[in-house]
């Protein structure tokens, strides 16, 4: 808060932001534009005509969206005004392309209306987030109730009679009808658990140990923790053979360790253990192995008609090859071709038909998602939210690196969905109440710092508040 007296020797006392909700309208707009106009291309593109729908598509999304921005402006006015439009452009596109492939699939509406449930699903909660949590710091009470919480969920898709494997990975639980993935859930808790726990025991992580070649080493009676979180990915890989998730909770550990305690050590030693059960895994387990020979020889594989993940990479390449540097529009391209398209390969999908300049633009703004994030990490005030802060941009952006890098050939493909792109409710829904959280934090950082060093005898009328947005 920045505080200006005229005429007195105090000069500026501190700095104000300022609340920027007319500015986030204006994003919102501007994103509902991409989402609504989207829908409307694709029936064009595909039918040749404005989809007969639109009127109630179009006006279902902007509830949405201004639902959301109304709760946002009355619980949270100075949080951050470009994470809820960049989440809404995403959202927006993610059921467009779905729309698209639906209409290939000759299943108009079906996936793209489910998403759209979702999406409301996930506003809701984004809403409850922002009215019932009215203090990030709250939640520190709950530091291994939520570490205990996240183990259970990580092991319910193992267990009999709920889990089930699908596509190679048991990740799902199914009860009655209803499917769900725990693990998106259970990253929620465990960046709340990290947080937590690392708060409390910082000091003790951060002893210096045995210098190793310019690298403070840490003590061995303090390398519990982080062997505990590589055992728990092993197991994760494992017996749940998601190799998506168990990379995802060990770098979201890994970086959060090393942001608490400012030690490059920690990714020294947090970087051998996993390269070293990697290439474990990767002698061990048969699933792994296919996963990396497939990364290396995907044409190999392709060509002889074994493995559905070889048909995906290979299918998705020739797809952005062909879509170029603009696309092919939609209807132009085929990615009804690329198995899984809506949910594993939809970058593969916007690459074919919108191009790289789309790609760009979606990588564009997911770093615009995680550089909020890590701004409000850094103006926060207190150590758990500037914890918490870190690791839910940490886990936004380990999972986009993780998809992206596998769909591009980068690293091997890991089963992983695009938030807010793809296809999925549970992931979808975890991330909305992931940006919920956000936005609870950057709005207590942002908030003015009441003024305790103006002497009485100064008439506070007259004081100006310089605003900084």
């Amino acid at each position: 808060m920045s505080t200006y007296q005229p005429g007195h020797p105090g000069a500026i006392l501190g700095f104000v932001h300022r609340r920027r909700r007319g500015a986030e309208l204006f994003l919102l707009l501007i994103a509902l534009l991409v989402g609504v106009g989207g829908y409307a291309a694709v029936g064009i593109g595909v039918k040749g005509e404005v989809p007969a729908d639109i009127i109630g598509y179009g006006t279902w999304l902007t509830v949405l969206v201004l639902a959301a921005h109304v709760v946002v402006r009355l619980t949270a006015p100075y949080a951050d005004p470009v994470l809820l439009p960049s989440v809404c452009a995403l959202n927006g596109l993610g059921l467009a392309v779905i729309y698209r492939l639906d209409l290939a699939k000759g299943a108009e509406g079906i996936f793209s209306g489910q998403q759209l449930t979702w999406m409301t699903v996930g506003v809701v909660l984004f809403a409850a987030t922002l009215l019932i949590l009215r203090d990030h710091r709250v939640l520190q009470r709950f530091t291994y109730t939520s570490g205990l919480a996240a183990i259970v969920l990580l092991l319910m898709p193992i267990l009999p009679g709920i889990g089930k494997t699908i596509n190679g990975a048991r990740i799902w639980i199914h009860v009655g009808p209803l499917s769900f993935q725990p693990g998106e859930v259970a990253k929620v808790l465990l960046v709340v658990a990290f947080a937590g726990y690392l708060v409390m025991h910082r000091d003790a992580l951060a002893l210096a140990g045995r210098r190793v070649l310019f690298v403070d080493l840490p003590r061995g009676r303090d390398l519990g923790p982080i062997l505990g979180m590589w055992l728990v990915s092993l197991a994760i890989l494992v017996f749940q053979r998601d190799l998506g998730s168990s990379l995802l909770f060990f770098g979201l550990f890994l970086v959060m360790l090393y942001v608490a305690t400012e030690r490059p050590g920690w990714l020294v030693v947090g970087s051998v253990l996993f390269l070293g059960g990697a290439y474990t895994a990767y002698r061990l387990f048969a699933h792994v192995a296919e996963r990396v020979d497939i990364w290396l020889h995907p044409m190999r594989y392709y060509q002889q008609g074994s493995g559905p993940d070889s048909g995906q990479l290979v299918e998705s390449l020739f797809g952005m090859g062909w879509g170029g540097l603009l696309g092919r529009g939609f209807g132009g391209g085929s990615p009804y071709r690329i198995p899984y398209a809506e949910s594993d390969f939809i970058i593969g999908a916007i690459g074919e038909e919108l191009g790289l300049t789309a790609v760009m633009a979606v990588i564009l703004l997911y770093g615009l998602i995680v550089e909020r994030g890590l701004r409000t990490a850094l103006i926060c005030r207190d150590s758990f939210g500037k914890l918490m802060a870190t690791g839910l941009a940490v886990s936004i952006a380990l999972q986009v690196f993780v998809v992206i890098g596998g769909v591009t050939r980068l690293i091997p493909l890991t089963g992983l969905t695009t938030p807010f792109l793809s296809y999925g409710g549970s992931s979808l829904v975890a991330n909305w109440v992931i940006i919920a959280l956000l936005l609870r934090i950057s709005d207590q950082a942002r908030r003015p710092v009441p003024d305790l060093s103006v002497p009485d005898d100064v008439d506070s009328d007259a004081t100006q508040v310089v605003k900084l947005g």
